[in-house]
């Protein structure tokens, strides 16, 4: 039998965990919520390994709030089950987190956001989730993220399609908050280009079969397809059934169609496609690449940077609040996410902590150059991403 927490119950469990945190004891509970099942299951792993990269570093510094160790919670959000991702963050509260990284995908971030983590005052950074929406969300100032806006994506993928020189182009978009926010954006920004929009279509994940889809599409035309969705679910439905048909063979794809998985799947049927994901080629990112190595994760797929940040933002603000108190990590991220202070990159945590320990301030660049907006998002940059011998290979920074 499912388990229901009364309004009550969650306020005691809060309580609790505060009176926990604040106490400095020598394990810190974090969690981490993202969607180790669902459409981009590929791609959670890497994420995950990042953000517990970072938490592991700052634990093995000795430097964390006296010496304290992190435990990590990780919970399913699904990506698409705002149901299941709010029960899985009510377990994660209800252990004493904290603090969240994550969640994921957008509209199950906006779900655990609204209906657990801020009503019991929980900090989220969420490294990959770029709704337009969660720019306005009533966060009371518990909700971040490491990953730029849809709002400045879906412009930068559209440059990028004009500098390919498509004439027009047909957009199928999943239909939840992120794609239906970022097939919006795109498809305004071509249009402003002078590129032709021959249709908009939504696409439901989780069907075996995408051929009606993509004959709607070719009734269309295009020179291409945009294929904004997820790379383990319908958008690799879309390309299939685009390939299958002879309909398409151009893809334009959204940051959730970028990563290795899919270049498996279709090798060089790809090879005329691109696209774009948040990401940066600055000294955090290669610095960043020689960290996650070492540790045996690979750092180019989409959202392991701004996950490792994310969990460092954590860390740091706990440190400059002197404790792991949910309200005072919360007053304290921004402040070590930006300027003025000593510039922090992976693998110098250590070094960040002891100033903070020291009351003097630090910038965290991390490995995306963080910069927080007033909202507390980051402005971000993006790569452009092409297919080269078997991989997404990055062509330039945006």
């Amino acid at each position: 039998m499912k388990k229901i927490l009364t309004a009550a119950t969650i306020f005691a469990l809060s309580l609790g965990a505060n009176a926990m945190a604040g106490s400095h004891s020598k394990t810190i509970k974090m969690g981490i919520i993202l969607g180790f099942t669902g459409p981009i299951e590929s791609l959670t792993p890497a994420m995950a390994a990042s953000a517990e990269l970072a938490f592991k570093e700052a634990s093995d510094s000795g430097s964390l709030l006296n010496g304290s160790k992190i435990e990590v919670v990780r919970a399913d959000s699904t990506c698409v089950d705002s149901a299941a991702a709010t029960a899985a963050a009510e377990g994660v509260i209800s252990q004493g987190v904290a603090a969240i990284m994550g969640a994921d995908c957008s509209g199950v971030t906006g779900a655990i956001a609204s209906n657990v983590a801020v009503p019991n005052g929980v900090v989220m950074i969420s490294p990959s989730a770029t709704s337009p929406g969660l720019t306005t969300l009533d966060d009371n100032g518990y909700f971040f993220r490491t990953a730029p806006s849809d709002a400045r994506g879906g412009q930068i993928l559209a440059d990028i399609t004009k500098d390919r020189k498509v004439k027009s182009v047909a957009i199928s978009y999943t239909n939840n908050d992120y794609g239906k926010g970022l097939a919006d954006v795109y498809a305004a920004a071509v249009k402003a280009h002078g590129i032709k929009v021959t249709t908009v279509a939504a696409h439901e994940d989780g069907k075996a079969d995408y051929s009606s889809e993509v004959a709607t599409l070719a009734s269309a035309g295009g020179d291409a397809v945009a294929v904004i969705g997820y790379l383990d679910q319908g958008g690799k439905g879309i390309i299939q059934a685009s390939l299958d048909s002879g309909a398409f063979d151009k893809f334009i794809l959204s940051d959730g169609m970028i990563g290795q998985s899919l270049v498996d799947a279709f090798g060089k049927d790809l090879r005329k496609s691109f696209g774009s994901m948040p990401g940066s080629t600055g000294k955090g990112a290669g610095v960043f690449a020689d960290v996650a190595s070492a540790a045996g994760i690979d750092s180019s797929g989409p959202y392991t940077s701004e996950s490792y940040d994310a969990a460092a933002l954590i860390v740091l603000a706990m440190q400059a609040g002197n404790s792991a108190d949910r309200a005072s990590i919360a007053k304290n991220v921004m402040d070590v996410a930006n300027a003025p202070g000593t510039k922090i990159y992976p693998g110098e945590l250590k070094k960040g902590l002891d100033l903070l320990a020291q009351g003097k301030k630090i910038n965290y660049e991390g490995a995306t150059g963080v910069t927080f907006t007033d909202v507390g998002e980051a402005q971000g940059s993006f790569l452009e991403q092409e297919v080269k011998g078997g991989k997404f290979k990055t062509k330039k920074q945006r």
